[in-house]
């Protein structure tokens, strides 16, 4: 471990990175700017809805953090959130309960996740090539499972619920059930020895196992934990639009792994905190949904989530690059003689 590494407390919630803080800063600007460019940014309405739009973004983005900081990714989020939406509304469709439903398509979701953890842990692959493939595999299923047909008589008690705002403000009350959500994961990643197990596989997988770290059990269970997450967000996802519908989160894999990029954690793992990530979550669908109120057009709104997964990825590499050549054309104090 080289000096550099010793004095990053990476584990740390405290701990913030020049990276991190940069995000807080860009998003701050971005908030104050399109507040004054853009009409009706500032209004406690459109702040409701986007809110809405960051829920699905941020729950996802909670394990998907821990699973890129271990040095893996997970490119099948969206596609499991739309299998766990199509399945809702075919269950609910042959008459199911909702009680019984919620339950059933969470533990449809872990099994998707140990899908993939299987093969990714068990047999040793590269969680690119198998998330790619499942990716494909879980909307393909969604589509054998429903169809091209929409789902969209669900009670309006549960889609009301689902996006019901606090009494007396616009925020919803699903946003306060992620936000304690991310508080277990900050105090896990940050807090906790499990946390610098992953920071440690993300830093040397191989240092990790002769440190007795379980890598290959960590990864699967992280794996599952995104799977069963990915679900949750497609129940929310189906109950926020009142429809269950095989291509429900489309592209939303790129959304959740720009964010978290942008947030500061580094693609190759061992790097990176959640404060950081809920910054770029914030940021991108703030950006997103400022641009989408100026009437830009949908084209260039990929463009602009391409662009910032870009900056995401090369910025803080340059960034270290950076500090690395300063701190070597730094004189160095001679030593003191008695």
């Amino acid at each position: 471990m080289t000096p550099d590494q010793t004095d990053r407390p990476v584990g740390r919630l405290s701990a913030f990175g020049s990276w991190d803080v940069l995000v807080i800063v860009v998003l701050i600007a971005v908030i104050i700017g399109s507040s004054v460019l853009v009409e009706g940014f500032a209004s406690p309405r459109f702040w409701g809805f986007l809110l809405l739009d960051v829920i699905p973004i941020a729950l996802i983005a909670l394990p998907m953090t821990l699973v890129v900081v271990t040095g893996e990714i997970d490119l099948s989020v969206a596609s499991m959130l739309g299998l766990s939406s199509a399945v809702m509304g075919q269950l609910w469709f042959l008459g199911l309960p909702l009680p019984l439903i919620l339950p059933l398509v969470v533990l449809l979701g872990a099994f998707l996740g140990a899908v993939n953890g299987l093969f990714v842990a068990g047999f040793g692959l590269p969680s690119l090539a198998v998330t790619i493939g499942t990716l494909a595999l879980y909307r393909g299923l969604a589509y054998v499972v429903l169809g091209d047909r929409a789902v969209a008589d669900f009670p309006y008690g549960w889609t009301g619920n689902a996006v019901a705002a606090l009494p007396g403000t616009t925020v919803p009350w699903v946003s306060l059930v992620v936000g304690g959500l991310a508080l277990v994961f900050g105090l896990v990643l940050h807090a906790t020895p499990v946390g610098r197990s992953l920071y440690a596989m993300g830093n040397s997988e191989q240092a990790a196992i002769f440190a007795g770290i379980s890598v290959a059990r960590t990864k699967f269970w992280l794996f599952v934990l995104t799977g069963a997450i990915s679900a949750l967000a497609g129940l929310f996802w189906t109950l926020r639009y009142a429809s269950a519908r095989a291509d429900n989160g489309s592209g939303l894999e790129l959304s959740v792994v720009a964010a978290v990029l942008l947030g500061g954690v580094s693609i190759f793992g061992g790097r990176g905190t959640l404060v950081g990530v809920l910054a770029g979550v914030l940021l991108l669908t703030t950006l997103r949904n400022a641009l989408q109120l100026a009437d830009v057009p949908a084209d260039t709104l990929t463009v602009v989530t391409g662009t910032l997964l870009i900056i995401s990825v090369v910025g803080p590499n340059l960034a270290a690059m950076l500090r690395a050549r300063l701190g070597r054309r730094r004189p160095r104090a001679s030593p003191v003689t008695g």
